[in-house]
């Protein structure tokens, strides 16, 4: 199934393991980019940029395949120099880099000195033009369904996708809501030309989460995650859960920001990633959880989606 997207990364699948903060380690990602799709590590959880280098390179021991680094534009609780995770990732000659968040215009210009392909995840049809002029090779979309930052705008991605497919010339790149074969190839007829998956890619053998997040995948269903963090303008798809269920009531009657911090702070997501506390704090989550119902390796998700995909296709003339 070859689209821009497998031309332009070189890649063997239309398909993105869509970076996830610590979860996105070497091990996750060379998994990934063995599997035939491309895996992205996560600068922003790397303390320093050394240690970001060996994560780099940690995963080049792992997979000769292409891979790609996530430049996090979101607001953060530490000073972030992003510049010199994008070094780093240039000087690694790490083949894609992604921003995501904010306007990636103030390093558009460094990125661009490297060799390295570009593109830009956003959830509105105005960013996603924004990143085309600013030079992206490609642009991922992701809709109201996805876990993490579904956006402002509360837009499906139905609706987003083929708004961005016919308002740009690079390849789309669809997300939110996708986890199996029968959504790649509705991606891909909406005129995407790939898929971001995060959610899936939680469920799997290699993925370096807590077992008890796992078993509760398994458990979950289509309407057991949520939207916070509306307040502070900066939208979140979570599971269900008793630290979300806090948020909402705190973001009700008016709390501020420091109040807010205190339930999502990345120190109470790690208690739920790692030491699978699932009340402990917010996790992000996309409703395609409703949909998983295993925990394959993550060759065996990928094969079986391909493999949908493909009957998918044949079965559509019938």
């Amino acid at each position: 199934m070859k689209t821009r997207i497998t031309q332009l990364f070189g890649i063997e699948h239309p398909i993105i393991g869509g970076g996830m903060g610590s979860i996105s380690t070497a091990t996750l990602v060379s998994a990934q980019a063995n599997a035939g799709i491309l895996g992205i590590l996560v600068s922003v959880m790397h303390e320093t940029k050394e240690q970001f280098r060996q994560e780099i390179r940690k995963t080049k021991a792992l997979t000769d395949k292409p891979f790609a680094v996530n430049i996090n534009l979101f607001p953060s609780s530490r000073e972030i120099r992003n510049e010199d995770y994008i070094d780093v990732a240039l000087e690694e000659e790490v083949p894609i880099i992604e921003t995501a968040g904010r306007s990636p215009e103030p390093y558009i210009s460094l990125i661009k000195q490297g060799k390295a392909k570009y593109m830009h995840k956003c959830a509105r049809l105005r960013d996603a033009i924004k990143a085309e002029l600013l030079g992206a090779d490609a642009v991922e979309v992701v809709g109201f369904e996805c876990g993490g930052h579904p956006g402002l705008d509360d837009v499906t991605t139905l609706v987003l996708v083929p708004l961005t497919v016919d308002a740009l010339s690079v390849p789309v790149i669809a997300g939110g809501g996708f986890g199996d074969g029968r959504g790649l190839v509705a991606a891909l007829a909406l005129g995407a030309e790939g898929v971001v998956m995060g959610t899936r890619f939680l469920a799997t053998v290699e993925c370096p989460i807590h077992p008890n997040v796992k078993e509760w995948m398994l458990k979950a269903t289509e309407s057991d995650t949520t939207v916070v963090q509306r307040t502070i303008r900066s939208n979140s798809r979570v599971i269900k859960n008793a630290a979300a269920q806090k948020c909402l009531e705190m973001e009700a009657r008016g709390a501020s920001l420091q109040e807010i911090l205190s339930v999502i702070s990345g120190s109470h997501n790690r208690e739920v990633a790692q030491e699978g506390r699932m009340d402990a704090g917010t996790f992000a989550c996309g409703e395609i959880v409703g949909l998983i119902r295993d925990i394959p390796t993550v060759k065996e998700a990928v094969d079986r989606i391909m493999r949908q995909a493909e009957e998918v296709k044949r079965n559509l003339p019938r």
